[in-house]
């Protein structure tokens, strides 16, 4: 859990109350409590639909539940999973996007947690699409199917499929599959979308066009086909990814040299870029106080998460530690317990797509409690619980 310490000096800054009002206290555990929230503001049954956003929350409240052994938190998960995957394993999805896949995950969890063949078999469905799921001419999975995006390569897409990948493969005897597809997908998607000179080195363009503009108005040639705006958290969905993969592929993989030369580029670049008054990241990360560019928190928990896990894992130097630290501190920042004990994560961009234009980045919607906002604060609030702690 926070360290008592710790969580009572945030108490009073992170909920204002009246001059009259006593201090209120931060829960012992942000984790449980967002949880506990969650569940109170959402039945299993109202959860959100089969998407990357719920399957994300879902796959957070899990760790949750890893730490805290609460069955009521795999139940919960487990009924909202039943709510798109029949007794035999049906699933009504055609997967033909990289999002739809996301939820995935959720499938793996289950399968190991209840020995249910349902969900085994509902993610099959899932790997046999990949079989001949459209890709770009260096292997990279599109996107989307849809008219308008295909050919391209967004840096949310590699978190959306990736760990799945990874996972379903050494769950299932599929690991030389999973780890020779996953590893292959981050650096393919490393080669068109990270950016390699000046100060904004190490980030990453949202996402590459390769047929070249036929379709997508946003994509600038002179910027290798990419829409040329560093958005905060298509690079945390990359981040996030690589380490998810690095987790499970075998020390000698032939690709992972490589992985870990990505995740050593990352971290600096996300550390040039913290906001030093927040702590927090930026919504266009290299653009730090422009008008209207504001911090956003479900890519400043994610950036956390990356660079804590990059230190545990010996990626990186041990002093990128202390860049952790402030980036969790300022997440915490925007976290708080209302008077009806239920807690409120502020500052969350809502889903977004690929533009060109700053200001449409800058211009989206700042949601409390949204699933992205949620998922990624858990994921990253489990890995500073267990590091902090030591």
């Amino acid at each position: 859990m926070i360290i008592p310490s710790v969580a009572l000096l945030l108490g009073a800054a992170l909920t204002p109350l009246p001059a009259t009002a006593a201090p209120a206290k931060a829960p012992a555990d942000w984790s449980a409590a967002v949880v506990e929230s969650t569940m109170r503001r959402h039945s299993p049954g109202s959860a959100g639909g089969w998407g990357y956003t719920t399957g994300l929350y879902m796959y957070g409240q899990y760790l949750v539940y890893q730490r805290t052994h609460d069955a009521r938190y795999l139940t919960y998960i487990k009924n909202w999973a039943d709510r798109f995957v029949g007794a035999d394993g049906t699933i009504d999805q055609s997967f033909n996007n990289l999002d739809s896949m996301e939820s995935g995950n959720v499938l793996l969890l289950l399968a190991k947690e209840t020995g249910q063949a349902r969900y085994r078999v509902a993610a099959q469905k899932i790997r046999t699409r990949l079989n001949t799921y459209p890709r770009t001419k260096d292997g990279g999975w599109w996107h989307s199917t849809s008219d308008s995006r295909q050919g391209q390569l967004w840096g949310d897409g590699a978190f959306m499929v990736n760990p799945f990948v990874i996972r379903y493969g050494q769950q299932f005897g599929d690991a030389s599959w999973g780890n020779d597809e996953s590893a292959k997908q981050i650096q393919v998607y490393a080669s068109h979308l990270l950016r390699t000179t000046g100060t904004s080195a190490g980030l990453l363009y949202h996402a590459y066009d390769e047929p070249g503009g036929l379709t997508a108005s946003w994509v600038k040639p002179s910027l290798g086909n990419t829409n040329g705006i560093s958005w905060c958290r298509a690079i945390g969905w990359f981040g996030m990814a690589t380490i998810d993969v690095l987790e499970q592929l075998p020390a000698n993989h032939p690709r992972r040299a490589a992985l870990v030369d990505i995740i050593r580029t990352l971290v600096p670049a996300y550390a040039r870029w913290q906001d030093p008054a927040s702590g927090r990241w930026w919504q266009v990360v290299d653009k730090p106080n422009a008008s209207g560019n504001w911090t956003e928190t479900s890519c400043s928990s994610m950036y956390t998460f990356t660079i804590s896990r990059a230190v545990e894992r010996g990626y990186v130097d041990a002093s990128y530690k202390d860049v952790a630290r402030k980036g969790y501190q300022g997440v915490l920042a925007r976290i708080s317990q209302g008077s009806d004990g239920l807690t409120n994560l502020t500052n969350i961009s809502e889903g977004t797509n690929v533009d060109d234009s700053l200001g449409y980045y800058y211009g989206r919607g700042r949601k409390t409690n949204d699933f992205h906002g949620l998922g990624a604060f858990l994921i990253m609030n489990e890995q500073l619980i267990r590091t902090e702690s030591r």
